[in-house]
């Protein structure tokens, strides 16, 4: 009985301590999807921030950042207009603080921001569009540079591959602009989705695809910018020809000569890309730049074995393509550069979208040089 009693005292004795620890918990987040594609192509986006004053959505397909309205609840939201169906990077600014979305599994690789992923596919399947065909491998290596370290590198491998152990296949070197990384080419550009609807539809040759990490870190530093400066360059040609040629030739089946090889790159990337492709005349047939990085004063230095001879250069390459959008940044430097090609008489073909400088231009420019690559 005495002991029952003690028990009934300190019980009663700590209700206002646990009647504290109760109201102190927070309080539990509302529950709710984000995004959410509606049937008509808006989105509507959602974002829990109780404690924030001010929250706007700022996606690609906006002019500008949105306002979001707040709910008793704390969470923001916002329903855009209907956008054009692609695949869009996103994130929220609250309180001057760029975030990306809690609630989005699909984020976008890069090391100079962090936003979110939201594909808007409408009625019809787009080229980058998931569909019901034969589809590729895409791994995760790591091979190794004497002066890098150990480096990343995702490699596509088509429909098919698995299964004839005999067969070989042509490579596209794939390049990344700058502060992106190795996965950016097939979570945000998806190359490997692309080139599976391609040979489905019979209008791509079946091929590899090797898309490498662009950086020469940690000999170059992350915050030196744009990967088509010298320095970086330098570096990377010495990894790129030295190191991972070698590693993908020797470990995949691959058509190990010039007409069978192929570069392409972005921005940054892109800039890598003319000048590895151009300067090499005994490594690739195939040299492609969409809304390559390039400077005017660097023409004549980054095309030197090009221009030595025009003639030669035309003869050695079977495809040298250059795409652009008529609002990116870099459009008018690539028209000095395109006027350049051609008063130096350097055949080329050019592709002028509408856009920025944007990764939806960069799937619609690899969608059209993959339709005439190796044939």
């Amino acid at each position: 009985m005495r002991t029952t009693f003690i028990r009934m005292i300190t019980v009663l004795m700590l209700l206002p301590v646990i009647s504290t620890a109760v109201k102190a918990q927070p309080a539990r987040q509302p529950q709710f999807e984000s995004p959410k594609v509606n049937p008509d192509n808006s989105v509507t986006f959602k974002l829990y921030a109780p404690a924030a004053k001010e929250v706007k959505l700022n996606a690609q397909f906006l002019k500008s950042p949105a306002p979001m309205s707040k709910d008793s609840a704390g969470v923001w939201s916002i329903t855009t207009e209907p956008a054009k169906p692609d695949m869009y990077p996103y994130a929220f600014i609250a309180d001057g603080i760029t975030v990306a979305d809690p609630k989005n599994q699909y984020l976008f690789p890069n090391e100079g921001f962090q936003n979110s992923l939201v594909e808007i596919t409408g009625s019809t399947p787009l080229i980058h569009t998931v569909q019901n065909v034969p589809h590729g491998t895409v791994s995760s290596h790591i091979y190794y540079s004497p002066e890098l370290g150990a480096r990343p590198v995702m490699i596509y491998t088509p429909p098919g591959y698995e299964k004839d152990n005999a067969k070989k296949y042509p490579v596209l070197y794939l390049l990344h602009g700058t502060t992106d990384v190795e996965e950016t080419w097939t979570k945000v550009g998806r190359a490997n989705i692309i080139l599976d609807n391609l040979v489905a539809q019979s209008k791509a040759t079946p091929m590899i695809i090797v898309m490498p990490y662009g950086r020469a870190y940690p000999v170059i530093s992350k915050s030196s910018g744009s990967l088509r400066n010298w320095e970086n360059l330098q570096e990377f040609k010495k990894d790129f020809f030295n190191n991972l040629l070698p590693f993908v030739e020797k470990n995949y089946r691959t058509i190990n000569d010039k007409e069978h090889r192929a570069i392409a790159g972005f921005s940054g990337g892109g800039g890598t890309s003319l000048y590895f492709g151009l300067n090499n005349p005994d490594k690739f047939s195939w040299v492609c730049g969409f809304a390559p990085g390039m400077l005017k004063e660097e023409f004549d230095r980054n095309n030197a074995v090009a221009f030595e001879d025009a003639s030669k250069t035309n003869e050695r390459l079977k495809l040298f393509w250059i795409g652009v959008g008529k609002e990116d940044g870099l459009y008018p430097v690539i028209a000095d550069y395109l006027k350049l090609l051609d008063d130096k008489k350097i055949r080329h073909e050019t592709f002028i979208s509408d856009g920025g400088h944007t990764w939806m231009n960069c799937k619609l420019y690899l969608a059209t040089i993959a339709q005439k690559l190796f044939k």
